[in-house]
């Protein structure tokens, strides 16, 4: 479900792409048959175009990566979770709007 600019994190190298990132880290947790999943994703994928040079965008497809979406205790998707140096600055669930994400990650610059 992901666009070309979307990037896919998994169980396995979410640490070397979220957590390491020099950049701030938008990661939305989703799953395929979440429909408000697939109502934020052209938002997301936007995002994801508008700001490859200054963060990276990317998706967690909860069936599929268990771990990590233990590991954040994401229990409602959508969830996005904004990262900078490794930690959690930002967080919402739920369907929103692009404006609303920009403003979250723009904190982050």
């Amino acid at each position: 479900m992901g666009g070309k600019n979307t990037l896919e994190f998994t169980d396995q190298n979410f640490e070397a792409e979220v957590l390491k990132s020099d950049k701030p880290v938008l990661v939305d947790f989703w799953a395929e048959w979440c429909a408000p999943c697939r109502m934020i994703a052209p938002a997301v994928e936007a995002i994801a175009g508008e700001y490859a040079d200054r963060a990276k965008v990317g998706k967690v497809n909860v069936d599929e990566n268990q771990s990590v979406t233990s590991r954040y205790q994401v229990r409602s998707i959508p969830t996005l979770l904004i990262f900078k140096n490794g930690e959690i600055k930002e967080q919402y669930s739920g369907v929103t709007s692009k404006d609303h994400i920009v403003k979250m990650l723009e904190k982050h610059f």
